[in-house]
C-alpha cells in the first residue's frame, strides 16, 4: 500500500482554513470542528488498521503565511511484523512566515519483528513556530509482548529558512533487545518520546520544561540545538510518559503559540 495526504492551510480575511487537500488510501484525513479559540484541526486515519512490511505512508503539511493549524493522529499507529520489507513513513512539515503549525500524532506501536523507517522533515520560516512530536512503544506491552528483533530508524531534519540546523537519527537493527536493555542505551524502557519546538524563545521554554518536569520519575531531558528545542523521554510506564508528554505539549503550545493550554479531544479518547 502507498498512502499519501497533502494538506495546505491558508490565512484569508482574518481566518484560517484548509486551502488544499489530496488524499490516497490508506491515509485519510478527517476534519473535526475545533473548539472556540483553536485553529483548524486535521485528524489522520490509517484505514488499513496498521502498516505492514512494504507499506509507504507520505504526509505533507504546509501552513501558508500567517496560517495556523493542528494536525493530529486519531489513534495509535501499529507497525506489524515484517518478513523482510521495510515500512516507510515520510512526514514533511512546512511553515511559512508568521505561521504556527502543530503535528501531534499518537503512539506508534512496534510489533516484534517490525521494520520501520520514518523521517520527519521540518522547514520553518525564521518567524514561524512548529511544534512536533512522536511516541514509540516497543512491543505490544498490553499483552506482554517485548520487542526483540526488527529494524527501527527514526530520523529528524530541521531547516530554518531552508538552512539545515539540526539532524538526528536513531538506528537499531536485528537484535533490538540488546540495545533496549543496555544501561547505556534505553535502560529497559518500553516507551520513548521526542518533542521538537522550532521558533519562539527556545531557551526560556527549555527552562520552563525542566521546572515543570523536575519530579518526573522516568528519564527526561531537554536541550537547545541550533535554535531548536528538543525534549526526550524514556519510561517503563506508557501511561505515565503519555501524561508527561501531554503536560509538556500543553505548556509549549500555550507559551510559544498563545493557544489554550489543552489537548485535542481525540487525544483523551
Amino acid at each position: 500500500m502507498h498512502g499519501r495526504a497533502e494538506l495546505g492551510f491558508v490565512h484569508v480575511d482574518g481566518a484560517d482554513r484548509l486551502g488544499r487537500l489530496y488524499q490516497r488510501a490508506p491515509l485519510r484525513v478527517l476534519f473535526p470542528d475545533p473548539p472556540l479559540g483553536e485553529p483548524p484541526q486535521a485528524a489522520l486515519v490509517t484505514t488499513s488498521g496498521g502498516l505492514a512490511g512494504g507499506d509507504i505512508l507520505e504526509l505533507s503539511v504546509h501552513a501558508g503565511p500567517a496560517a495556523q493549524a493542528l494536525v493530529l493522529g486519531s489513534a495509535a499507529e501499529k507497525i506489524y511484523r515484517s518478513t523482510g520489507p521495510d515500512t516507510v513513513v515520510q512526514v514533511d512539515l512546512t511553515a511559512d512566515t508568521g505561521a504556527m503549525l502543530e503535528y501531534l500524532p499518537q503512539e506508534t506501536i512496534l510489533f516484534d519483528g517490525s521494520r520501520l523507517r520514518r523521517t520527519t522533515r521540518i522547514n520553518a520560516a525564521v518567524d514561524s513556530v512548529v511544534l512536533a512530536g512522536e511516541i514509540l512503544v516497543f512491543g505490544r506491552v498490553a499483552r506482554g509482548e517485548t520487542l526483540t528483533r526488527g529494524l527501527l530508524r527514526e530520523a529528524w531534519e530541521v531547516r530554518i529558512d531552508n538552512r539545515l540546523v539540526w539532524v538526528d537519527a536513531l538506528h537499531m537493527q536485528d537484535d533490538l533487545r540488546a540495545v533496549l536493555d543496555a544501561p547505556a542505551g534505553f535502560g529497559g524502557a518500553i516507551v520513548a518520546a521526542s518533542l521538537v519546538l522550532v521558533g519562539s524563545d527556545g531557551a526560556a521554554h527549555r527552562d520552563h520544561l525542566r521546572d515543570l518536569l523536575a519530579d518526573y520519575p522516568g528519564r527526561f531531558g531537554c536541550s537547545l540545538v541550533g535554535g531548536v528545542l528538543v525534549a526526550r523521554w524514556l519510561d517503563h510506564d506508557p501511561a505515565r510518559l503519555r501524561a508527561a508528554f501531554g503536560q509538556a505539549w500543553k505548556n509549549l503550545r500555550h507559551n510559544a503559540m498563545n493557544r489554550p493550554a489543552g489537548l485535542p479531544r481525540l487525544w483523551d479518547i
